[in-house]
C-alpha cells in the first residue's frame, strides 16, 4: 500500500505541532468547513452541506469541551463558542445563508486573534539596552 506524500505531511504536521499550533490548525478546519457548507448551501447540496456543517460544529464543540476552566477569559469564550455553535446549527437546519456567514466571521475573528497572540509570543522579549 503507498501513501499519500501529502497526506503523511499533513500527520506529520500534527503530531509535531505545538498546542497553539493545533488550535491554528482547527481554526483553520473549521473555516474550511464552512467555506464548503456555504458553496454547498449557494449550490442547492443538501447532503454536502449539511457534512461540512457538522464537521464546523463538531470543531466549535471541541474547542468547548477543551477549555481550562480555571483560566479567567475562559467563561467569555464558552459563550462565543455557544453562540456559534447555535449559530451553526440555525444555519444548517433553516438553510440560512446570512446565519452561516456570520457564524464564519465570528469564527475568522477569534482565528485572527489567537494568530496575533501567536505571534506575540513568538517575538523575542525586547531587552532595556539602558542601564545604570
Amino acid at each position: 500500500m503507498t501513501t499519500n506524500p501529502y497526506q503523511k505531511y499533513q500527520q506529520t504536521s500534527i503530531n509535531t505541532a505545538t498546542p497553539a499550533e493545533l488550535t491554528m490548525m482547527l481554526y483553520n478546519g473549521c473555516l474550511k468547513f464552512i467555506s464548503i457548507a456555504k458553496q454547498a448551501m449557494e449550490q442547492g447540496e443538501v447532503a454536502k452541506r449539511n457534512e461540512n456543517m457538522q464537521k464546523a460544529q463538531n470543531i466549535i464543540q471541541e474547542f468547548m469541551v477543551t477549555l481550562n476552566q480555571e483560566v479567567e477569559i475562559s467563561s467569555d469564550l464558552l459563550r462565543i463558542y455557544d453562540y456559534v455553535l447555535r449559530t451553526l446549527v440555525d444555519a444548517n437546519t433553516r438553510n440560512d445563508l446570512t446565519a452561516l456567514k456570520e457564524a464564519e466571521s465570528m469564527i475568522m475573528d477569534l482565528r485572527n486573534t489567537w494568530k496575533e497572540m501567536m505571534l506575540a509570543q513568538k517575538k523575542p522579549k525586547m531587552v532595556s539596552s539602558e542601564q545604570s
